[in-house]
């Protein structure tokens, strides 16, 4: 456990989130409670929907509610950036877009959007420079996350969202993000060839551990560095993407930059081979890594004493 003085709640919804609107309202509904009896501190999400597969920006809006009660609540939200890379589905939720996508609601202003890295170590242990996750191509690692060798898409979600306009706090990186919201802010470990090992319950199958995978696993970790911080400042951070782009900004030595590989990926569809082409980390902020990665040691009291604060 990332913070092991953090109190967990698990929060379940009766309908499944695909792609569209199906299931968020429930998920709105759900997160409503929990920001309107005070529940808890930062929300970690772990599931998304291409933003093309919304009938309309107004559809979204009407979904936004729950955030914009956690930023006035002072709550962190936090979403998995999703791991198709610069593909993502369509509303069939099996067909890939040809071109690059972003998925909600880690593009949204409000939300803190999760990509992922993969950790290395050198021959003798020591901690290397991450690189952005890409296992696209990876015969082994697409064997335990999709049981084939691929290739298919396996990589960070990141790119530019159609639905949301540059941000403030991005303001910074408008030569990359131009004058749309760019995501991911940030990314954490979710390399499939280097997977965390969870204990799981499910009804029909055996409880027990299992190796897991993907921006479903950096979203809960940089939740809890964020609980971290929390507790450190003693209150709520609120959302904390400006605080993220100034620490950014201003170099700070907990902010690990991330300058290597892309979320370009590869599958046949259609009978047919194709590559949706993505954007390559490099120097500062990219549509494949955000702002880096963090080491928590010097990240945690950074971002405590960064960011702003709203108490309930």
């Amino acid at each position: 456990m990332v913070a092991p003085g953090a109190n967990l709640l698990l929060v379940r919804t009766p309908v499944p989130e695909t792609e569209g609107v199906h299931g968020f309202p429930q998920i709105v509904a759900a997160e409503t409670y929990v920001l309107e009896h005070h529940l808890g501190d930062v929300i970690s999400q772990s599931f998304s929907a291409t933003e093309r597969t919304f009938p309309s920006r107004a559809a979204v809006e009407q979904l936004r509610g729950a955030y914009q009660l956690a930023a006035k609540n002072g709550v962190t939200v936090l979403t998995a950036s999703g791991d198709s890379g610069a593909a993502d589905v369509k509303l069939d939720a099996s067909t890939y877009y040809l071109s690059p996508q972003t998925s909600w609601p880690d593009s949204d202003p409000l939300v803190t959007g999760v990509g992922g890295t993969q950790l290395h170590v050198t021959a003798n242990g020591q901690p290397a420079a991450p690189t952005v996750w890409n296992d696209t191509y990876d015969a082994a690692a697409e064997g335990f996350a999709a049981g084939a060798q691929g290739p298919s898409p396996l990589s960070g979600g990141g790119g530019l969202s159609v639905l949301f306009s540059r941000p403030g706090f991005q303001d910074g990186v408008r030569s990359t993000a131009g004058n749309h919201r760019g995501v991911p802010d940030v990314s954490m470990s979710a390399a499939c060839d280097g997977s965390v090992v969870t204990y799981s319950t499910y009804r029909g199958a055996p409880p027990g551990w299992s190796p897991s995978c993907g921006t479903s696993e950096a979203a809960p970790l940089f939740a809890g560095i964020v609980a971290l911080a929390g507790q450190v400042a003693g209150h709520r951070l609120g959302p904390v993407n400006p605080a993220l782009y100034r620490l950014a900004a201003a170099h700070a030595p907990g902010i690990v930059d991330v300058t290597q590989v892309n979320n370009t990926v590869s599958f046949t569809q259609g009978g047919r081979a194709h590559t949706v082409l993505g954007f390559a980390a490099r120097r500062g902020y990219d549509l494949a890594s955000g702002i880096g990665t963090v080491n928590a040691a010097l990240f945690v009291p950074e971002l405590a004493a960064t960011a702003g604060h709203q108490k309930p």
